[in-house]
């Protein structure tokens, strides 16, 4: 797409480690590098402060704010301006829902937003994507696949997972789950709610 896009622009990939005993991002490093991208490995201690967060009944958002903000850190000191982030439909659905039931709110993910400071823009480019379709397709491509790192995800089941289990039971009884989703949750992934 670089080769052939009429604007110029720059690559890099940025992953972060929430310093989690099980989480090693290493075989995605090498294979960024044989890219002949850059990489930034940028490591902080998430775990330790998720572990403060286990009453709670759903600390996935908060998990989700502080990667978030390592990002927006990391692309201002590497001179990004645009970071893309792998979330696909079904965790817009996911997210959706937990913020449904454990805020009362009807909100979900942003699939293109400016950073409330404007010197950042967040897309989501895989907003249409299925999970098992981007499973499939790194399975079919040989990429290499890293466990999750939400760091609570390890050891504790979480309010996400409860979500996908629920959703994935909806869905066998209606295949049409996701493209019924998709056209109630478009018009909330494209605007600001009001308070």
């Amino acid at each position: 797409m670089q080769r052939y896009s009429p604007l110029s622009f720059a690559l890099g990939v940025a992953t972060v480690d929430p310093q989690s005993p099980d989480f090693d991002p290493e075989p995605l490093g090498a294979h960024v590098h044989a890219l002949g991208l850059p990489w930034f490995w940028e490591r902080q201690d998430i775990f330790a402060r998720a572990q403060k967060h286990l009453g709670r009944p759903s600390y996935c958002s908060f998990c989700a704010r502080m990667r978030r903000g390592v990002l927006y850190a990391c692309a201002r000191r590497e001179g990004y301006n645009v970071i893309a982030l792998g979330q696909h439909l079904d965790d817009f659905a996911e997210s959706f829902f937990m913020s449904m039931f454990y805020n009362g709110e009807l909100r979900t993910m942003k699939a293109h937003y400016a950073v409330r400071e404007g010197d950042l823009r967040v897309i989501r480019p895989l907003v249409y994507c299925r999970e098992r379709q981007t499973r499939a397709y790194a399975e079919a491509e040989g990429l290499p696949i890293i466990i999750e790192n939400c760091p609570a995800c390890f050891r504790h089941p979480t309010e996400r997972q409860r979500m996908k289990e629920l959703l994935a039971a909806q869905e066998e009884r209606d295949p049409r789950l996701f493209k019924q989703l998709l056209r109630a949750l478009a018009p909330l992934m494209a605007r600001e709610m009001p308070a």
